[in-house]
This record gives structure tokens, C-alpha cells and sequence, in this order.
């Protein structure tokens, strides 16, 4: 075979690929954004389950081109900005004020906040996630009775230091959003990731005040 035969060959194998390349890059932005819709409006947190859900709903159920989630993320920021800027901004104030009130209570214990209220893509159905870090949780349960804060006790399992830890949980019921607080030991706080990546990010009640200045 020459070689100009050869590449007249090979074109329509490229255009093929190019052209499916592109159908996945759509199909994936449609998910994204049909998930993004789902957590916005619906009140579907996990975004695993809002992508699966998305592709039921675009009828492609059994598609591999999931997008990820900072794809999905991406699309929700957008969303929240064309359809609920205005909801938006007054949500993100009401929940960062509520989360720093309880930040100030839980003061002795180190609080961080964390999620979708401090990274401003929070919704009409979104929790507040705080980080305390002290050396006993017992000392933290033993502080909410004392001053009658209404609350249920869990855990959550992380992957930490190399092993999965299960850590307590308490989550606060005597706001307008529920407050879940994840205790962790007072060492811990330089094993948890974060930097630049915003779903890694946590901040100070300092920084949460410069965020409601700000508006």
C-alpha cells in the first residue's frame, strides 16, 4: 500500500474518532448540566447519584461519559448564577451567618467550616459541614448538653494517615439548616487535605466574617 494510500486510509478513522470524541464532550455537558439542575432544584446532595440520575432523565442511562464532579460543580455554579442570583446571594448570607453564629459557640474546640457554603455553590436544600479540632469529643457532647443545644450523634468514616478512621459526628438541630460537626483530634488538622482545590478548602471564623462583609 503507498503511502498516499495509506493516509486516504487512515482519514476517515481520524474524522471518526474526532467526531465521537466530540459526541462525548456534548453528551457529558448535557449530564453535567441536567445534574446541576437536579441539585439546584430538586435537593439532590450527592452528585454521584444527581449525574446517574441526569442520564436517566436525557435517556442515555447506560452512558460511560459521566462527567466529573467538578464538571458538575462548574454547571452549578452557572445555574445559580443565570436562574438564582438574587436567592443565591441572600441563601449564602443567611447560611455562612448561621454557620459563623455556631462557629463563635464551638469556639474552644478550633471550628473550621467547610462545603458548599463556604465554596458559594450551597442550595435551597444544602446542610452547613463544620470541622472542630480538639482532643476529645466527649468534652464537645458534654458542652452541648450544658448549654441545651438540640442534637443527634453519628459518624463518618475517613480515609486518614494512611487507614480509614471513624469519627463523631454531631449534628445541630436548632437552626433553619441542620449543622453537622465532624470531630476530629486537635493533631489531625494537618493530615486533612487542603490547598488549592476548593472542595479541599476550610476557613477560620475570621475568614467568614471577611465573606459576609463582602456579601
Amino acid at each position: 500500500m503507498s503511502g498516499r494510500d495509506k493516509d486516504l486510509g487512515e482519514k476517515p478513522a481520524l474524522q471518526y474518532r474526532e467526531r465521537e470524541k466530540a459526541a462525548n464532550l456534548r453528551m457529558r455537558e448535557r449530564i453535567a448540566h441536567q445534574a446541576a439542575r437536579i441539585i439546584a432544584e430538586d435537593g439532590l446532595q450527592n452528585y454521584a447519584s444527581a449525574k446517574h440520575k441526569a442520564a436517566r432523565q436525557i435517556g442515555a442511562p447506560d452512558t460511560h461519559n459521566l462527567p466529573d464532579n467538578d464538571e458538575v460543580e462548574r454547571a452549578l455554579r452557572d445555574y445559580q448564577a443565570i436562574f438564582q442570583r438574587d436567592e443565591q446571594r441572600e441563601r449564602l448570607g443567611q447560611l455562612r451567618q448561621q454557620a459563623l453564629d455556631a462557629m463563635r459557640l464551638l469556639e474552644p474546640f478550633n471550628p473550621y467550616l467547610i462545603g458548599s457554603v463556604l465554596n458559594g455553590t450551597a442550595t435551597r436544600h444544602s446542610d452547613i459541614n463544620l470541622q472542630l479540632f480538639t482532643d476529645s469529643a466527649k468534652e464537645v457532647e458534654l458542652f452541648l448538653l450544658a448549654r441545651q443545644v438540640p442534637y443527634k450523634s453519628g459518624e463518618k468514616h475517613f480515609h486518614l494517615g494512611g487507614a480509614e478512621r471513624a469519627f463523631p459526628v454531631f449534628t445541630l438541630l436548632d437552626g433553619p439548616a441542620e449543622i453537622n460537626v465532624t470531630v476530629f483530634a486537635a493533631e489531625d488538622i494537618r493530615q486533612i487535605p487542603r490547598g488549592p482545590s476548593e472542595k479541599n478548602a476550610r476557613a477560620h471564623a475570621r475568614l467568614v466574617e471577611a465573606l459576609l462583609e463582602e456579601g
